[in-house]
């Protein structure tokens, strides 16, 4: 690519970039400037060199470099359209992907930091979270885990393009990093079965771990080492799962109708109760007590057991997590 051609792909990239940006602080997903400074200083491209599109044997792959000018545009599109992409295959199975950008800038928000938390990410993905965490944090209260070396490896290179040196480690992100703790902060970019016993005695009290759980975001608050607490925020969230972890309960459609499987808040209960209700049990309660929305439901965890409730960790609707309830 000669001087004047890779001028103008650069401005290309620079204006999808600054584009992105305004969209998500329209669509009210910047609201701290803090956040909107750390979307305009890093540009998804880079942590997304290439992705695949499609299905099954129709996966499609789209990158930066393709000699196709039109392949490139598409490429191009692709990266900066609010959407979640996938990143990495093996055997044609999703590893890894880059989150829909308004998701991250939500949920960045909702991790309520403050200067000088020390910040533990789970999942490196593409090492675009963490890229943001360094931008608003400084990279020396950044850690990011990832179970799998060559996603670790990619995230570590695409953060050295920008600059950004936060530690990467290659590990299982259900055993946290004692050795980088005790952390302000966990936020988790893969769904969990439950929350890994291992990450609350790594908080320091007051301590914020915001993760994806069934298809929701709990934002919990760490008392202890032994005690954790809190209600789920109102976003959808749909994240692969974390690798190493225990699989979640299996929940059965058990003769529902579709409109109702269909449904993502009646969804989210009836994987939030997989193992603990029966789907008709589900159904049930969800009609009585009004469809509830994911915010009046919540997740308490102990040294003794998790359990999911709703309205109140203490009322009548309480179900075991995770193990327990399978």
């Amino acid at each position: 690519m000669g001087g004047t051609e890779a001028g103008a792909a650069r401005d290309l990239r620079g204006t999808a970039h600054a584009a992105q940006v305004r969209e998500l602080v329209a669509a009210g997903a910047l609201p701290d400037p803090a956040w909107r400074a750390a979307f305009d200083a890093v540009p998804r491209h880079v942590f997304v060199p290439y992705f695949w599109t499609g299905r099954g044997a129709g996966h499609e792959r789209l990158w930066a470099e393709d000699p196709d000018p039109e392949r490139r545009a598409r490429w191009l599109r692709g990266v900066y359209t609010d959407a979640p992409l996938a990143t990495r295959l093996r055997d044609g199975e999703l590893v890894s992907s880059s989150s829909q950008p308004s998701l991250m800038a939500r949920m960045l928000d909702a991790l309520e930091v403050r200067d000088g938390d020390n910040v533990l990410e789970i999942g490196a993905g593409t090492g675009y979270n963490a890229a943001l965490l360094c931008h608003r944090l400084g990279e020396d209260l950044v850690t990011t885990v990832d179970l799998d070396e060559e996603i670790t490896e990619s995230a570590r290179a695409h953060l050295a393009r920008l600059g950004y040196h936060p530690v990467v480690v290659t590990g299982d992100g259900a055993r946290g990093c004692p050795a980088r703790g005790p952390f302000d902060r966990i936020i988790v970019t893969c769904t969990l079965p439950q929350i890994p016993a291992a990450w609350l005695p790594q908080c320091r009290p007051g301590a914020r771990i915001l993760a994806p759980l069934s298809t929701g975001l709990i934002a919990l608050r760490v008392r202890d080492a032994a005690f954790a607490e809190g209600h789920f925020l109102h976003t959808p969230a749909y994240f692969v799962p974390l690798r190493g972890a225990a699989a979640a309960p299996a929940w059965v459609a058990g003769g529902l109708p579709y409109d109702l499987l269909e449904n993502e808040r009646f969804q989210f209960m009836l994987i939030l109760t997989a193992g603990a209700l029966h789907p008709r049990e589900a159904l049930d309660l969800w009609r009585r007590e009004d469809r509830p929305a994911r915010e009046r439901f919540g997740v308490t965890v102990t040294d003794e057991g998790q359990w999911s409730w709703l309205d109140d960790p203490q009322g009548p609707y309480v179900w075991p997590l995770g193990d327990a309830a399978a």
